[in-house]
């Protein structure tokens, strides 16, 4: 039997179509083309203000290559970005050789970070600062590797905002926070690939109950990603070494911290004060001697 061929990649189909569409939707096309990663982590309306172009030509275009939309060819260049692993860690890590080999994966991996932190939407997360400004009550849900993001968001926001913070299984197993997620609170849920099942019964729970989602994921096809309110994307597997990187969802975490408390004004900041206040009274700092 004939060996079927394979799908071709959407960059390959978008370049194909290219001759055959409307003037103004090549261009828009060939900007897609030449910036395929801002493509699949920047929102429509942030691609279309940096490409000059109406938002809606977007959607316009992915139609008319065969997508249902922006959305689905979006999801295609993602999928097309992401490595193939055969296991989600070891296979990663990629032998060096040289007398420098162990500086060159430092410089390598820092250049791949610091790209990374360029290409977070600020608008994006101020957004999303904006929801959880506005919530009632916030849960953070990260497992695994995530916990630590996780734990950062919580220590940072309960620094403010104590009465109102909460980590997702911290005091508990998780499944009793999920039954306490209810509409006006904000559930913040990170995670990257290979993703982790709680953090997807977390996004399903905040979905059930009608809370904010805001996901900080590595990818629009992650699982958490799937209805949230807003999705912070951050790049993870593109930096070398055996484990995907999580600088940009810790940047994205104190990110949301820092303007949550910008916005919460005086209030936030009596709140701050005090509770710097009691760590003083408690002797939690070593004082610096004269």
């Amino acid at each position: 039997m004939a060996e079927q061929p394979s799908k071709s990649s959407p960059l390959t189909e978008l370049c194909s179509a290219l001759p055959s569409l409307p003037m103004r939707l090549q261009e828009v096309g060939r900007f897609v083309a030449a910036n395929d990663y801002d493509a699949t982590t920047r929102s429509m309306r942030e691609l279309a203000s940096v490409a000059g172009a109406d938002p809606a030509s977007f959607t316009r275009l992915a139609k008319a290559i065969g997508y249902s939309g922006w959305d689905e060819l979006r999801a295609a260049l993602t999928e097309a970005r992401r490595p193939a692993q055969a296991s989600p860690f070891s296979a990663r890590a990629r032998k060096r050789q040289g007398p420098n080999a162990d500086v060159s994966l430092v410089a390598d991996r820092l250049a791949a970070e610091a790209i990374g932190l360029a290409r977070i939407s600020a608008d994006a997360v101020a957004e999303a600062a904006r929801a959880l400004h506005g919530a009632r009550r916030i849960w953070i849900a990260g497992f695994r590797s995530c916990r630590s993001v996780a734990e950062l968001l919580n220590y940072e926001l309960r620094l403010f905002r104590p009465d109102d913070v909460q980590l997702v299984g911290g005091s508990g197993p998780e499944d009793l926070d999920f039954g306490a997620f209810r509409s006006g609170d904000a559930v913040v849920v990170i995670g990257f690939a290979p993703y982790s099942t709680a953090s997807v019964e977390s996004t399903r729970a905040a979905l059930k109950a009608h809370a904010c989602l805001i996901a900080i994921a590595d990818s629009v096809t992650a699982p958490m990603a799937e209805g949230a309110d807003h999705l912070l994307l951050y790049e993870a597997a593109s930096s070398p070494g055996f484990f995907p990187s999580l600088t940009g969802a810790i940047a994205i975490a104190q990110s949301l911290a820092a303007v949550a408390f910008s916005l919460g004004a005086a209030n936030a900041r009596k709140r701050l004060e005090a509770t710097e206040a009691r760590l003083a009274a408690m002797s939690q700092y070593v004082t610096e001697k004269g």
